[in-house]
């Protein structure tokens, strides 16, 4: 259950963070755009927390695992709830950095479409399908992204200076991205896909003239249930209206 929910929560929370630019996005194309891929990586994380209630056994659905868990019981990675904020609110953003999600879109897409690539062969027949169906829109956003990401760093000086601040806050911790054991038969270890995420994500960045940060030291463990101080804020949010309105359905 616990590797399920680990990319269950990942889906959840990055939706969680893209949904919030809806109505703030740089343009009404982008605006739909992100909203849709948020709208996306919920349907995945759906997909993924009705199996991983049925393998807990417990009677619990979909709902009640994504709105009604304490923050140490989520085991989606830092990256994901890193809010959208590398920029300065004084700079006239709202303190929200189309650079910093556009970079952790990619680097997220990038990751869910080799993870779902291998999850194809998975022994779980259930989510062997949920990748099936996820794999054709983790490559779009992973399209949609990556185009961003080269349009921005390979632009004006200042969309580049942008990109790269942005790369040197999320880079520390893209290492947690590869750090969760695998499931021998039903999914792979995280750390089998680094090669080659750090590969494509090598090429993506000499497209887009950015330079690579030097390797961190850190090593974060979202996926063990240890999160940022964003995370409660995040939750706060997100929760609000399964914990004032107890058993509400629409």
């Amino acid at each position: 259950m616990t590797y399920v929910l680990q990319l269950a929560d990942t889906c959840l929370i990055h939706a969680q963070r893209l949904g919030e630019w809806c109505g703030h996005a740089p343009v009404i194309e982008e605006d739909l755009a992100l909203t849709n891929m948020a709208l996306d990586l919920i349907g995945q994380a759906r997909a993924l927390l009705t199996h991983a209630g049925a393998l807990e056994g417990a009677g619990r659905d979909e709902d009640q695992l994504a709105f009604l868990r304490e923050e140490r019981d989520y085991r989606n990675v830092v990256l994901v709830e890193l809010p959208n904020s590398a920029a300065s609110p004084s700079d006239g953003s709202g303190g929200r950095d189309f650079a910093l999600t556009t970079l952790r879109n990619a680097a997220v897409a990038i990751w869910l479409e080799l993870l779902y690539e291998k999850l194809l062969d998975s022994t779980d027949p259930e989510l062997a399908a949920i990748a099936a169906k996820a794999l054709k829109e983790v490559r779009y956003h992973r399209q949609h992204a990556s185009d961003w990401v080269v349009r921005l760093g390979d632009g004006t000086a200042e969309s580049q200076a942008r990109m790269q601040a942005a790369l040197a806050v999320l880079w520390p911790y893209v290492n947690e991205l590869f750090a969760a054991p695998g499931v021998d038969g039903v999914g792979p270890a995280w750390k089998d896909v680094e090669a080659e995420w750090r590969a494509r994500w090598g090429t993506l960045m000499q497209e887009a003239t950015l330079s690579l940060p030097r390797d961190s030291a850190l090593r974060t463990q979202g996926h063990l249930g240890v999160h940022s101080e964003h995370m409660g804020h995040l939750l706060a949010t997100m929760q609000y209206l399964q914990r004032a309105y107890p058993g509400g359905v629409w």
